[in-house]
């Protein structure tokens, strides 16, 4: 039986036609996984929105909840455990802040930095969210066998580590 391609299939059909002296089979993969992506996203944001969270707020959220008692942490660690700015990270706390899920305080060992802290009420709404975010992603991942699932996060992962050998 065969299949009909599918929306980058026949891209790169219309890529052969066309420019058949390309070698275009790159788009193969970085097209499909940019659509992949995108779809990813608006399937996990919609989980968080179930708990009243953006990307943002959840990413905030999980990072302390994952960096284990006294889940908290300096703005700079958690700028670098969520990959955005320290500008990004400031709103993302602010945003918790106000609603009761983080703290900030002044850092004991250091007077002139800042902690932010998980609050009992934080703690509690990411782990509902996050119980919830990998049972999405199970879903998510539910087409691909166990062998396939550990082949592409290997993949991926050597992908990741040459592009970044690379800068």
């Amino acid at each position: 039986m065969v299949t009909a391609p599918d929306f980058v299939g026949h891209v790169l059909d219309q890529w052969h036609d066309e420019r058949p002296d390309l070698d275009v089979s790159p788009v193969g993969v970085i097209a499909r996984l940019h659509r992949l992506a995108a779809r990813l996203t608006e399937e996990l944001v919609a989980v968080y929105a179930e708990h009243g969270l953006g990307e943002g707020e959840f990413d905030v959220l999980a990072a302390l909840r994952r960096a284990g008692t006294p889940y908290e942490l300096t703005p700079g660690v958690l700028a670098a455990s969520t990959m955005v700015s320290s500008g990004a990270v400031t709103k993302r706390v602010d945003r918790c802040v106000q609603q009761g899920w983080v703290t900030r305080r002044v850092d004991e060992r250091d007077g002139r930095g800042r902690v932010v802290a998980l609050t009992a009420e934080g703690r509690a709404l990411i782990d509902r969210a996050f119980g919830d975010h990998i049972a999405n992603e199970h879903r998510l991942l539910a087409g691909l066998s166990a062998g396939q699932r550990e082949e592409l996060a290997a993949l991926l992962e050597h992908w990741g580590r040459a592009l970044e050998a690379a800068d």
